[in-house]
């Protein structure tokens, strides 16, 4: 098998599989519980994860949060219609963006998006990337919930009904231009549950961005260029994980997010630190994870870094055929779909 080679992570998805809205309760997803050393299998619920974590075990999250960043703006001089999505704050009010058309726009187009909120473009990138400067009267974030879109991805068609849905119950910091979506099962009620029962919960933030929209279109996946991201691990946080990795206890990640930030710090200072940095990790196999024991994360799209970070964390074989098994049981796939529990412990 040719781990360079990206059709070495493609797989047959039937599209009805993919998941178009948020399932009415959070934590009511289907959950496959894969053992990612011999891949054997069970089918469960998400809210019966509990069962799979035992007292000392500390499970980390990121708790980013995501923007309605998808604005629609007209040109000031032609009323064309272009639409913005924010990826990342390059500093004060000046945002790394992906627009459409791109062609429509140059150097000190101004867009409006409503009347006490504008932007003039700065700089035009390549593959529609565009750097933008905001002009408002007020905070950023009340323009955006008044005109702005939860930024789905393009698999889904239907119309988001609560932007709640597309963030985590512990969403804090804002940054996200797309969510960490294993987290979207988790509901306050579990996650007290799981605290009672002698779980460490930890946070950390990584703000999801460009990567998340770009497809890998070399056939040799070596030569992808991942972007960064930007992600902070407190001082407390990585003390108690440093801790745990001394103790022995389990370290589950929630979320390809929460995996690449652990392992981003831990491959870096060959320990957890404090810090709050870029990273561009890109994880695929063969690789030997220093992080984490466990992983909880949803099913991804077929030649994507995510079904490479998981065949990495488990096995290529493996994972398809988890992936195939859950097609035959009717699991929903991609942000709003099910889950699966990758984990080395016999269930």
């Amino acid at each position: 098998m040719d781990y360079k080679d990206i059709n070495t992570y493609d797989y047959n998805l039937d599209e009805t599989l993919i998941a178009q809205t948020p399932i009415k309760d959070r934590d009511h997803s289907k959950l496959l519980v894969v053992n990612k050393n011999t891949g054997k299998y069970k089918d469960d619920i998400f809210y019966n994860i509990i069962n799979y974590l035992k007292k000392g075990d500390v499970l980390v999250l990121n708790n980013t949060k995501v923007l309605p960043s998808r604005i629609i703006g007209y040109k000031t001089d032609t009323n064309a219609k272009i639409e913005v999505l924010l990826l990342k704050e390059l500093e004060s009010d000046v945002w790394q963006c992906l627009v459409r058309p791109q062609k429509r726009v140059k150097v000190g187009t101004q867009i409006k998006f409503e009347d006490d909120f504008s932007c003039e473009v700065m700089e035009v990138l390549n593959d529609g990337i565009t750097n933008i400067k905001l002009i408002y009267e007020g905070i950023l974030v009340e323009h955006l919930n008044s005109v702005g879109a939860m930024p789905l991805p393009p698999y889904i068609h239907e119309k988001l009904k609560d932007n709640d849905r597309y963030n985590t119950v512990y969403a804090k910091k804002t940054g996200s231009a797309a969510a960490p979506t294993a987290g979207l099962h988790f509901t306050n009620e579990l996650l007290n549950e799981i605290h009672k029962k002698g779980i460490e919960i930890l946070y950390v933030t990584l703000n999801v961005g460009l990567g998340t929209f770009r497809p890998v279109v070399e056939n040799d996946i070596t030569k992808h260029d991942m972007h960064s991201e930007l992600y902070e691990i407190s001082e407390s946080v990585a003390d108690r994980l440093n801790l745990a990795k001394k103790e022995g206890r389990r370290i589950i990640c929630v979320g390809t997010t929460s995996l690449r930030t652990l392992e981003a710090n831990i491959t870096k200072y060959n320990e957890f630190k404090s810090t709050c940095e870029e990273t561009g990790i890109f994880i695929y196999p063969p690789y030997k994870f220093k992080s984490a024991d466990a992983l909880i994360t949803n099913f991804h799209l077929p030649k994507s870094t995510l079904v490479m970070l998981v065949s990495a964390f488990s096995s290529i074989d493996i994972i398809k055929n988890a992936y195939e098994h859950a097609q035959k049981e009717k699991y929903k796939f991609f942000s709003f779909g099910d889950a699966m529990f990758l984990t080395s412990e016999e269930e």
